[in-house]
Formats: structure tokens, C-alpha cells, sequence
């Protein structure tokens, strides 16, 4: 069985923060969902769980940050094509995230842009051709 990966998020609307996701291209599993938390399905292995704070403070003590102002992690998901990178970009920016918080990333072998999600979750996506991505002397610099 391959390795998975959950990333939990805590969001202030669950039904927005849903909706988002769904717009974006990842599918909610209402086997692991209610009305406190949503899985939604990127693939076989990435989930991300959305979960009210109420819900997301059972996991941890911490306090929760306001990822609007505080970043704590960047997570970033690979796409097929330049092109998918722009359409998946484009879809959070029509469902009322924000593209391109960070500055692209554009070399001939790997093309990224980013978008914050309505609770300030920044999201990567990024192509790459793994084949030619060794033999490129630009990334010595990055």
C-alpha cells in the first residue's frame, strides 16, 4: 500500500472551505466527513481534512494561527501541464481564493504558481519534467 498523506486544515466556514476545494478539483468523501470536518480527495494518497476549530483543536493544544497573517507550512500539489497549473490556479482564484500570493516559479523544465485558500492556506502547484529537471544549471541559483 502506498504512503498517504492527510493534511489537516482548520477552517472558520467548513461549507465555504468544502466548496473551495471542490471548485479546485478535489472531491469530498462523505465517509470520513460531517458536519464538523470534510476529506477531500486530491488522489489515491492526498487527502486534506477540513475541520471546524472546534474539531481541530482535539488534536492539538496549540493555539490555532489566523493564516492570514502567520504561515507555518506551504503545501504544494504537482499538476500535469503548464496549463493545468493555470486552470487549477484560476479555479481557486474564480472560488474566491487569491492567485498568486508568491511569485511564479518559471524555468524550462518546472512552472509554478500559488493560491491562498479563503482562510489564508497557501497552496502550491507546480509541472515539472523530472527528466530534464537535473541538467538544468538554473536551479543551482534557486
Amino acid at each position: 500500500m502506498p504512503k498517504m498523506i492527510f493534511v489537516n486544515l482548520p477552517v472558520t466556514d467548513l461549507k465555504r472551505a468544502t466548496a473551495f476545494y471542490e471548485a479546485v478539483g478535489a472531491v469530498k468523501n462523505p465517509q470520513f466527513s460531517d458536519e464538523t470536518a470534510s476529506c477531500m480527495v486530491f488522489s489515491e494518497t492526498i487527502f486534506a481534512m477540513l475541520l471546524t476549530h472546534d474539531k481541530f483543536r482535539q488534536f492539538t493544544p496549540k493555539p490555532i494561527v489566523d493564516a492570514r497573517t502567520s504561515n507555518q507550512v506551504l503545501l504544494c500539489l504537482s499538476a500535469d501541464s503548464r496549463s493545468d497549473v493555470d486552470d487549477i490556479v484560476g479555479k481557486a482564484a474564480a472560488a474566491g481564493g487569491v492567485a498568486d500570493p508568491s511569485p511564479k516559479d518559471e524555468y524550462s523544465f518546472m512552472y509554478g504558481r500559488s493560491f491562498e485558500d479563503p482562510d489564508g492556506h497557501m497552496w502550491g502547484v507546480n509541472w515539472m519534467d523530472l527528466a530534464a529537471a537535473p541538467l538544468q544549471p538554473e536551479m543551482a541559483n534557486a
